[in-house]
């Protein structure tokens, strides 16, 4: 039995005592209630001290998540589901693995940035509508999560410029979370992945730009495919394209099928000038696409909300 049970005991046995004062002779009843608060005093405190204790005792913490008890063998009617890595990771590692194997670096995009940069050094006019709240969204400080990758492209130039003195060149793909104020639906999402590409020497071209994107998703779908483009507009390009490739066997393409996959073009003389570079010395060429759609063609997904749900049942097949 323990301590704490003993004395509870010895309390309970002591309370009945005083019942037995009415029976003492009135002379001696002071110093026999007396006798018996000593106790009771002493017994309280010897309870104390063993319930103190007993909170001192490092107790192992409880895991309310695990199917059964430590050292208890798991019963079979539960099903211990270990995870898996989101799709949505496996395609944008995927991503950043074909272009480091074609030599380009990796910068990471930012979860806030400024108006500089995310319009002012691309070249977007003053009056350009994507500047309007409705648009884009901004924070109470005027700070504005980025609705594009593109955000860090001066960033790019100005860190990598001094490869351009040195006869080498600029290849640097940026990965990142974007925001954007969307209507949400089965395909709009206001919060998705792009990978944004820059590439800047002397004596660059648009034919290799087009040879760049061709053997990303050759890579990417593992089999030759045909491309296409046609005019596009963006700001911080000229001339600009939407690039578009035949939709490859693995999501049931057929031979004319065409999928528009990223937006493209050289990069605007403005935009290398803002950044400290020469166009009339250096060319670029610039790309940007959504990861999400990607891992929708590549999983046959239907709702583009399923991605950022967190619903369990859906990552559970993954």
């Amino acid at each position: 039995m323990q301590e704490l049970d003993i004395l509870k005991l010895e309390l309970k046995k002591l309370n009945a005592e005083y019942a037995k004062i009415k029976d003492v002779p009135a002379e001696k009843r002071s110093e026999f209630g007396r006798e018996l608060n000593a106790r009771k005093s002493e017994i309280l405190d010897r309870m104390r001290q063993a319930e103190e204790a007993a909170l001192d005792v490092e107790i192992e913490p409880l895991d309310i998540t695990a199917p059964c008890a430590p050292n208890e063998k798991i019963p079979d009617v539960y099903s211990v589901f270990q995870g898996s890595k989101h799709p949505l990771m496996t395609e944008f590692d995927r991503v950043i693995a074909i272009y480091q194997l074609m030599g380009f670096d990796v910068v990471e995009s930012r979860q806030l940035d400024d108006e500089f940069h995310m319009f002012d050094s691309l070249n977007f006019p003053k009056e350009h509508p994507a500047r309007d709240g409705y648009d884009t969204f901004r924070t109470e400080e005027g700070l504005i999560p980025p609705a594009h990758t593109s955000t860090m492209q001066h960033r790019v130039l100005k860190a990598y410029r001094d490869k351009l003195a040195d006869g080498g060149e600029i290849a640097v793909v940026v990965p990142g979370r974007v925001y954007r104020n969307e209507d949400v639906d089965a395909t709009h999402e206001h919060t998705f992945y792009q990978c944004e590409g820059v590439y800047v020497s002397r004596d660059c071209t648009m034919g290799q730009m087009l040879g760049i994107l061709r053997e990303f998703f050759e890579k990417y779908y593992e089999q030759k495919l045909n491309i296409r483009t046609q005019p596009g507009y963006f700001p911080f390009t000229e001339p600009s394209l939407e690039f578009m490739i035949e939709k490859p066997k693995s999501l049931g393409g057929k031979k004319g099928d065409f999928l528009e996959m990223l937006g493209c073009g050289m990069i605007h003389p403005n935009v290398l000038k803002m950044a400290g570079i020469d166009p009339e010395i250096y060319h670029g060429f610039a790309w940007g696409g959504g990861i999400d759609r990607l891992v929708m063609l590549r999983y046959g997904l239907k709702d583009i909300r399923y991605l950022e749900s967190g619903n369990l049942n859906f990552l559970k097949e993954f």
